[in-house]
């Protein structure tokens, strides 16, 4: 696989994302409140906070699934009030959701390879005529599922149906359904979701090569403290749409009022 060529890993200061006082609404519920945080190029950004926080919509927003009440995304240094889906997959936005989204009768190879469905530029007639573009592509494209499969030690299951494996082996195949456009930016809902320690252990270490040998930025939702204090670089925190905290692991670990909305717990305690 190819480091994102817009990820720029020497500029670890410029933001690749930008959120600016973002708000939203559902039937009069606010889902979030004139959220603002910046996520800079090349780092590891996790959002925690209490169920109902907030977070899988906020990932909604930045893919395009839904449109804020106000506010503005800047991705790239690009402004957006609303950036469709297939826009998003375009510009090299990644995602994994909560709840696993395969094709479980698929194979593993034929979910990775789906994760380039938006990205031909062959038409249907080019590829029903196995015209010299639709093979090029057909060819250009099965590498890199073969490449995203190596990665992922995933190959050894290439074909055998997705719902036939174990959830930790299916959590995988997810992410390298997400991974195989190569995004600059990869938001990751819970990618650990229902595992054991040994098999969060192990999608830490996948989640950490992809950020150091593919220059991956990556936003990721966990509930697991320890996991976001030992793979995170910045940590965001939401209570009830709102932050409360924004920093390194260590300042968000020292941070009152993270400690008071996170873990409901006196201000005078600390997270583990």
């Amino acid at each position: 696989m190819h480091p994102p060529t817009a990820t720029t890993a020497s500029d670890g200061s410029t933001p690749l994302l930008e959120v600016r006082d973002i708000s939203l609404s559902f039937d009069g519920v606010q889902a979030l409140h004139r959220l603002s945080f910046a996520v800079r190029r090349g780092e590891i950004c996790a959002l925690i906070g209490p169920n109902g926080a907030g977070k899988s919509s906020l990932l909604n927003l930045l893919n395009g699934v839904y449109a804020p009440d106000a506010g503005s995304i800047h991705y790239d240094g690009q402004p957006f009030t609303r950036m469709e889906p297939f826009d998003a997959a375009q510009r090299g936005i990644g995602r994994t959701f909560q709840n696993n989204a395969l094709f479980h009768r698929l194979s593993v190879q034929d979910n990775v390879l789906s994760g380039l469905s938006r990205h031909g530029c062959s038409t249907f007639i080019e590829h029903a005529l196995h015209l010299p573009r639709a093979r090029r592509e057909a060819a250009q494209f099965m590498e890199r599922t073969e490449a995203t499969m190596a990665f992922l030690n995933l190959l050894a299951y290439r074909h055998t149906p997705v719902g036939q494996l174990p959830y930790g082996l299916q959590k995988r195949v997810e992410l390298g359904r997400a991974l195989v456009s190569e995004p600059r930016l990869l938001l990751l809902d819970e990618p650990m979701a229902g595992m054991n320690a040994a098999e969060k252990q192990e999608i830490s270490r996948y989640i950490t090569r992809l950020h150091h040998e593919l220059g991956a930025t990556v936003v990721l939702i966990e509930h697991d403290i320890g996991v976001v204090m030992n793979l995170s670089h910045h940590v965001v925190v939401l209570d009830y749409g709102r932050k409360v905290g924004d920093g390194t692991p260590a300042q968000v670990q020292a941070n009152p009022d993270v400690i008071a909305a996170y873990l409901g717990l006196a201000h005078a305690e600390t997270l583990p």
